[in-house]
């Protein structure tokens, strides 16, 4: 039997072989970094809520990991970041130095191969892309500009509205759809539009009446919009009211059966990861494993929070190990829900 004395030197010589061996890691990650620019490529248009939070966390995030690298953002829109993340995962560096923001319809793409209907322009494996992080857990809000006919959710049942939309599968189509299928909402919906600011721009001059986005786009982007009355949000679409909306219902509060409730909560779940920081499946996992630390760090980063809160966002992280879990949550779903959204949102049934 050992001595207490000698298990103390046991337990010594262990903790410092472990010190140096997680130094050497650090000290590989920042000879590998250092000097090197990493290159974060978002899923839509400039401008928009996803391109303005992803600036944000890559401005910070290079302190936090070792070498201290460069970020810079580029755009790569098209197909609700179906485009992007077929080349983030296929033609891409896979060495660390590239990474993507996706859109959060990703988190369904098992269940329901949402990015494109059977799957067949999905060129990589969703079970296995490398998560990193999201620095809020956001769903969408469907707003209307002050003139449209509708002041409640109710008058959109009776009262034709048009809303913007980019793509047919991104959430701008979808949200409006599902009111559409399962509660009887009259929306029309105008999809082709490049991104948020062109659908703005449409607003204004009156080719539609609003659409379904993510808060920031109008707290953000348009800060006077919502200071000043000229828009008004009937319905937000996440699990729960949002604290700056507390007024405004849920669509699953306002589902009339529990089967109806269950598909809402389903889809709504996607939203934990409302802006999905995303890798390569074949990048090294000790890389992954600095980013995620340094997208940690990140999140309470006084600087960073002092910058988020001055634009309006709210932080509230989900980290990359709990994405993770929502995939495989989302993806053994009871099929008999699983169904019904693909119904209502018309993506053919496995």
């Amino acid at each position: 039997m050992y001595s207490t004395t000698r298990l103390a030197i046991l337990s010594a010589v262990a903790v410092t072989g472990s010190s140096l061996a997680g130094g050497a890691a650090a000290d590989q990650i920042a000879d590998f970094y250092k000097g090197k620019t990493i290159t974060h490529i978002v899923g839509a248009g400039a401008g928009g809520a996803y391109d303005l939070v992803s600036r944000i966390v890559v401005a910070h995030m290079g302190k936090h990991l070792p070498g201290a690298p460069n970020f810079v953002v580029s755009n790569m829109a098209g197909a609700s970041s179906l485009t992007m993340m077929n080349y983030l995962t296929n033609p891409a560096r896979k060495d660390g130095t590239m990474m993507g923001m996706t859109n959060p319809n990703i988190a369904l793409e098992l269940p329901l191969k949402m990015l494109s209907k059977g799957g067949g322009k999905t060129l990589f494996d969703v079970s296995k892309l490398q998560w990193i992080g999201s620095p809020m857990q956001q769903p969408h809000v469907l707003w209307v500009w002050h003139t449209a006919p509708a002041k409640t959710f109710e008058d959109l049942k009776t009262n034709k509205v048009i809303l913007g939309s980019t793509a047919v599968g991104g959430d701008n189509y979808t949200l409006p759809l599902i009111l559409n299928r399962l509660m009887g909402a009259k929306i029309e919906i105008v999809s082709g539009y490049k991104g948020q600011p062109e659908i703005f721009a449409a607003t204004e001059q009156g080719e539609v009446q609003g659409n379904s986005a993510i808060l920031p786009n109008l707290t953000s982007a348009k800060p006077d919009w919502f200071r000043d009355g000229k828009v008004r949000v009937l319905v937000q679409f996440g699990t729960d009211r949002m604290r700056q909306l507390p007024e405004v219902p849920t669509a699953i509060e306002l589902a009339s059966t529990p089967s109806d409730k269950a598909m809402l909560r389903f889809y709504a779940r996607k939203f934990s990861m409302a802006y999905p920081f995303v890798m390569a499946a074949e990048v090294p996992l000790d890389r992954v494993t600095a980013i995620r630390a340094a997208f940690d760090a990140t999140m309470k980063d006084a600087a960073f929070l002092k910058d988020a809160a001055r634009l309006g966002l709210d932080i509230d992280p989900f980290n990359g190990a709990e994405m993770e879990a929502l995939i495989k949550e989302l993806d053994s779903a009871p099929k008999e829900i699983v169904d019904r959204v693909a119904e209502f949102i018309e993506i053919p049934k496995k």
